[in-house]
């Protein structure tokens, strides 16, 4: 594995030579204040695009250059480059947005255009429960998308914008919002392919903004037959690995073997905690990686199409197994760390015993070796063994890894290098990437002379993944443990902790051990913990230095698709980069994040 230092020196310099910079953020902030100007750029856009090959997805990248192409035909500067994105993506979306019906549709609302003061809405779980009164565009916007059979959400954020796509619910977007919020859209939406129109705000400001209402009204009202190319989307896919862990598909792929029990009969019990967890939460990446390599591999029809493609149930079950090995490491790992909250709710060994958690996670391990063994007659003696030799040797590697991180802290001896922490995070995260990868492509045919890049593929991206998680862990993370500074408080290895203690003075280096052996003692005052330990990562640079490391991954990884073939493989695996990596805001010193359910 390359060592740290030569990774943080070629990290400013390498890059996959198939992928152009990213965009700098700043570059969102700012909307033409001039209606003009607003509509000589949407004008420009339009006649763009008419060259534009919509039959391949649009990502940031592909939007920026043809944005600072027309910027340069119009003579406008890079202040308005935001703007001119988010013109040339619903631009490439209205015509397949415009050719599905009403009632497929989400109407996306930002709570700041309503009326602030004496607005009698109220906020539920999916955001403002609009009353319609008419004293905002809120309202006005709502009942016209209501009367033409959309779905209405008034609320911010992508993530669950997401989850109502993949739900199956909804086929498109059209949606209001300031160029902040667009920008972090950006890559969730795109990359997957989701045919979406947005109005931007004419400013940021939360309380004092305003929108072009005949924009919206015009964007709400689309509605033409389809025509022309249909941009290639994994929506299909995402929908169909969601679809594995819901009634009535888990049942029929993986039947309930006592299902037929008294209710009261412990056994029956034991098998509906299991499946309930296996079900449960999770962004369903691992099985949606198994679908998607085996689709890739077979021409990609799933990708191109609504219908006429269909997954055989022996894939499927396939994609169950990862999913379950995958929810086994995660109740074991909770026991181990004794963590308090997954997925929002409390931790199988806190609700039932550590007992009965343990024998859950073994039960789900099982689960996922008779998914695969029960197919062997579909699957071939050769393909099924090449399988579970593939997903085995991912166990013993993840149980190595896991293993390493609990001998180390339980040692006297807390000393740590980057490199020690990149070996278990190498053995930790990227086998089940390198699993879920190799499973769908051996199911599509002969996988040897994908198995090196699978391996080298995988670790990179499962490597960078772990890294990305540990700076989530000082963000908040609300799709899973709700505990910021959990890291520190469980006293892992993690690479920022090595990175800490590698930039340190010494002085600093033994304040940082003496915090991390303190926060295993019941006396351990866990917030102060907390905001010492962010106080010297700080000082050592930890988050920045953390940062450009994932770059180096991530650019390591690009390059190996480069060359891949076939064309429908490789630009899965350009999605999965830019999908499973996707980085969060930087900590802000000085700013303290520490929340936990119920505090």
């Amino acid at each position: 594995m390359t060592t740290v230092a030569e990774a943080l020196s070629e990290a400013a310099t390498e890059r996959a030579p198939a992928k152009p910079p990213k965009l700098n953020s700043a570059a969102f902030k700012e909307v033409p204040q001039d209606r003009a100007v607003r509509d000589r750029i949407r004008a420009e856009v339009e006649r763009f695009c008419k060259s534009v090959d919509k039959s391949k997805p649009l990502t940031r990248d592909s939007a920026k250059e043809m944005a600072e192409s027309v910027l340069k035909t119009l003579g406008l500067g890079e202040s308005c480059l935001g703007f001119t994105m988010v013109m040339l993506t619903n631009e490439f979306w209205r015509d397949q947005v415009a050719a599905i019906p009403f009632h497929r549709r989400l109407m996306l609302l930002p709570h700041c255009l309503k009326n602030a003061e004496g607005c009698p809405a109220e906020y539920d779980e999916l955001g403002l429960d609009c009353k319609k009164c008419g004293a905002c565009e809120v309202g006005d916007f709502r009942t016209k998308a209501e009367e033409l059979g959309y779905k209405v959400l008034v609320s911010e954020g992508t993530p669950i914008v997401l989850k109502i796509i993949v739900s199956g619910h909804v086929d498109a977007i059209v949606g209001v919002a300031c160029l902040n919020v667009l920008e972090k859209a950006f890559d969730k939406v795109l990359l997957a392919g989701i045919p979406c129109i947005a109005t931007p705000l004419l400013s940021s400001n939360c309380k004092n903004t305003s929108v072009d209402n005949d924009w919206v009204f015009e964007s709400i009202g689309l509605h033409k037959p389809a025509e022309g190319a249909k941009t290639k989307t994994y929506v299909h896919l995402m929908r169909a690995a969601n679809g594995l862990f819901e009634e009535p598909e888990l049942p029929r792929l993986v039947p309930k073997a006592r299902a037929g029990s008294p209710e009261q009969d412990p056994l029956r019990k034991h098998e509906a905690i299991a499946y309930d967890f296996l079900a449960r939460g999770g962004k369903r990446s691992r099985p949606f990686i198994t679908l998607a390599a085996y689709d890739a591999l077979k021409g990609a029809p799933a990708t191109l199409a609504d219908s006429g493609w269909e997954l055989p149930d022996h894939v499927k079950r396939a994609a169950v197994a990862i999913e379950a090995f995958h929810k086994a490491s995660l109740v074991h790992d909770d026991i181990e760390d004794d963590d308090a909250y997954r997925y929002g709710a409390e931790t199988l060994h806190r609700t039932y015993g550590v007992g009965t958690a343990i024998n859950v996670g073994d039960y789900l391990i099982g689960v996922g070796y008779k998914c695969v063994s029960r197919d062997r007659k579909a699957l071939g003696a050769e393909v099924a063994a090449d399988v579970l030799d593939k997903l085995a040797d991912a166990h013993i590697k993840l149980s190595e890894g896991q293993g390493a991180e609990l001998l180390w802290r339980e040692a006297k001896d807390k000393s740590l290098t980057t490199l020690d922490a990149l070996k278990i995070y190498a053995l930790k995260t990227s086998p089940a990437f390198e699993a879920a990868l190799y499973t769908g492509v051996r199911l599509a045919g002969e996988a040897t002379a994908y198995e090196k890049l699978i391996a080298d593929f995988s670790r990179n991206v499962g490597v960078a993944f772990q890294i990305l998680n540990d700076i989530k862990d000082w963000t908040g993370d609300e799709d899973n443990k709700l505990v910021s500074g959990q890291d520190v408080l469980a006293a892992r290895p993690t690479l920022l902790l090595a990175l800490a203690l590698e930039g340190s003075t010494p002085a600093q280096r033994e304040e940082l051990l003496h915090l991390i052996v303190q926060s295993r003692t019941t006396a351990a005052n866990p917030e102060e913990i907390v905001a010492r330990v962010r106080r010297l990562y700080f000082a050592a640079k930890v988050f920045e230095k953390a940062d450009k490391l994932v770059d180096k991954f991530r650019a390591k990884a690009e390059s190996l698709a480069d060359e891949v073939q076939p064309t429908e493989f490789r630009e899965l695996l350009y999605y999965l980069v830019d999908s499973v990596l996707e980085k969060p805001t930087l900590p802000q010193q000085g700013v303290t994040q520490f929340v936990q359910l119920g505090k």
